[in-house]
Protein backbone atom coordinates (compact mmCIF):
# COMPACT_ATOMS: atom_id res chain seq x y z
CA UNK A 1 0.00 0.00 0.00
CA UNK A 2 1.30 3.47 -0.88
CA UNK A 3 2.59 5.74 1.86
CA UNK A 4 0.77 8.92 2.78
CA UNK A 5 2.23 11.73 0.65
CA UNK A 6 1.95 14.31 3.43
CA UNK A 7 4.27 13.34 6.27
CA UNK A 8 6.13 15.24 8.96
CA UNK A 9 9.40 16.41 7.42
CA UNK A 10 11.43 17.93 10.23
CA UNK A 11 11.88 21.09 8.15
CA UNK A 12 11.93 24.46 9.91
CA UNK A 13 8.53 26.09 10.38
CA UNK A 14 10.21 29.46 10.99
CA UNK A 15 12.16 29.23 7.72
CA UNK A 16 9.05 28.21 5.81
CA UNK A 17 7.02 31.13 7.14
CA UNK A 18 9.90 33.58 6.64
CA UNK A 19 9.92 32.63 2.95
CA UNK A 20 6.24 33.52 2.43
CA UNK A 21 6.50 36.49 0.08
CA UNK A 22 3.03 38.02 0.27
CA UNK A 23 3.01 40.36 3.30
CA UNK A 24 -0.62 39.59 4.24
CA UNK A 25 -0.08 35.81 3.99
CA UNK A 26 3.16 36.15 5.96
CA UNK A 27 1.45 38.14 8.73
CA UNK A 28 -1.56 35.80 8.80
CA UNK A 29 0.75 32.77 8.92
CA UNK A 30 2.49 34.18 11.99
CA UNK A 31 -0.87 34.93 13.60
CA UNK A 32 -2.11 31.38 12.95
CA UNK A 33 1.17 29.97 14.25
CA UNK A 34 0.69 31.74 17.58
CA UNK A 35 -3.04 30.99 17.81
CA UNK A 36 -2.79 27.29 17.01
CA UNK A 37 0.22 26.84 19.28
CA UNK A 38 -1.68 28.47 22.15
CA UNK A 39 -4.92 26.55 21.62
CA UNK A 40 -3.42 23.10 21.02
CA UNK A 41 -0.50 23.38 23.41
CA UNK A 42 1.58 21.68 20.72
CA UNK A 43 4.69 22.85 18.91
CA UNK A 44 4.34 23.25 15.15
CA UNK A 45 5.94 20.92 12.66
CA UNK A 46 6.07 20.90 8.90
CA UNK A 47 3.95 18.31 7.10
CA UNK A 48 5.05 18.01 3.52
CA UNK A 49 6.63 21.14 2.06
CA UNK A 50 3.80 23.60 2.82
CA UNK A 51 1.61 22.59 5.79
CA UNK A 52 2.27 23.76 9.34
CA UNK A 53 0.67 21.19 11.64
CA UNK A 54 -0.06 20.96 15.35
CA UNK A 55 -0.41 17.65 17.13
CA UNK A 56 -0.89 14.42 15.30
CA UNK A 57 -3.26 11.52 15.17
CA UNK A 58 -3.19 8.02 13.79
CA UNK A 59 -5.86 7.02 11.29
CA UNK A 60 -6.86 3.61 10.03
CA UNK A 61 -9.51 3.15 7.38
CA UNK A 62 -11.60 0.08 6.68
CA UNK A 63 -9.57 -0.34 3.48
CA UNK A 64 -6.54 -1.07 5.67
CA UNK A 65 -4.81 2.21 4.79
CA UNK A 66 -3.36 3.85 7.88
CA UNK A 67 -0.89 6.51 8.87
CA UNK A 68 -0.29 9.66 10.85
CA UNK A 69 -1.45 13.18 10.07
CA UNK A 70 -1.46 16.61 11.65
CA UNK A 71 -4.46 17.12 13.93
CA UNK A 72 -4.93 20.74 12.81
CA UNK A 73 -2.84 22.99 10.65
CA UNK A 74 -2.61 25.63 7.99
CA UNK A 75 -0.86 26.61 4.81
CA UNK A 76 -0.47 30.21 3.60
CA UNK A 77 -1.07 29.43 -0.08
CA UNK A 78 -1.13 32.06 -2.84
CA UNK A 79 -4.89 31.85 -3.45
CA UNK A 80 -5.97 31.70 0.21
CA UNK A 81 -5.13 30.44 3.66
CA UNK A 82 -5.92 26.74 3.86
CA UNK A 83 -6.86 25.50 7.32
CA UNK A 84 -6.98 21.80 8.08
CA UNK A 85 -8.88 19.77 10.68
CA UNK A 86 -11.38 22.49 11.60
CA UNK A 87 -14.48 21.25 9.77
CA UNK A 88 -14.74 17.64 11.04
CA UNK A 89 -16.25 18.14 14.48
CA UNK A 90 -19.98 18.39 15.12
CA UNK A 91 -19.56 21.99 16.34
CA UNK A 92 -18.40 23.12 12.90
CA UNK A 93 -21.94 23.14 11.49
CA UNK A 94 -22.96 25.73 14.08
CA UNK A 95 -19.73 27.75 14.01
CA UNK A 96 -19.04 28.07 10.28
CA UNK A 97 -22.05 30.32 9.50
CA UNK A 98 -20.77 32.75 12.16
CA UNK A 99 -17.14 32.71 10.97
CA UNK A 100 -17.32 35.33 8.24
CA UNK A 101 -16.08 35.18 4.66
CA UNK A 102 -14.83 31.66 3.91
CA UNK A 103 -15.17 28.61 1.67
CA UNK A 104 -14.99 24.92 2.45
CA UNK A 105 -14.04 21.92 0.37
CA UNK A 106 -12.30 18.55 0.59
CA UNK A 107 -11.99 18.74 4.37
CA UNK A 108 -10.41 22.22 4.25
CA UNK A 109 -11.48 25.66 5.31
CA UNK A 110 -10.31 28.48 3.06
CA UNK A 111 -10.11 32.16 4.01
CA UNK A 112 -8.60 35.00 2.04
CA UNK A 113 -7.37 36.92 5.09
CA UNK A 114 -7.71 36.46 8.83
CA UNK A 115 -9.21 39.95 9.01
CA UNK A 116 -12.18 38.58 7.01
CA UNK A 117 -13.24 36.24 9.81
CA UNK A 118 -14.36 36.48 13.43
CA UNK A 119 -11.27 35.62 15.50
CA UNK A 120 -13.27 34.24 18.43
CA UNK A 121 -15.21 31.89 16.14
CA UNK A 122 -11.96 30.82 14.46
CA UNK A 123 -10.48 30.02 17.88
CA UNK A 124 -13.54 27.91 18.73
CA UNK A 125 -13.22 26.04 15.42
CA UNK A 126 -9.57 25.30 16.16
CA UNK A 127 -10.40 24.05 19.68
CA UNK A 128 -13.32 21.93 18.51
CA UNK A 129 -11.46 20.55 15.51
CA UNK A 130 -8.38 19.63 17.52
CA UNK A 131 -10.46 17.98 20.24
CA UNK A 132 -12.55 16.04 17.73
CA UNK A 133 -9.64 14.83 15.60
CA UNK A 134 -7.55 13.72 18.58
CA UNK A 135 -10.32 12.07 20.58
CA UNK A 136 -13.42 11.13 18.59
CA UNK A 137 -12.29 10.77 14.98
CA UNK A 138 -9.15 8.70 15.42
CA UNK A 139 -6.88 7.60 18.20
CA UNK A 140 -4.03 9.92 19.25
Amino acid sequence: MAENKTQATGASVDEFLAAVEDPVRHRDGLRLLALMREITGKEPEMWGPTIVGFGRYHYKYESGREGDAAAVGFSPRKASLSLYGLTYGPEAAELLPRLGKHKTGAGCLYVNRLDDVDQAVLAELIKAGYRHVTTALHSP
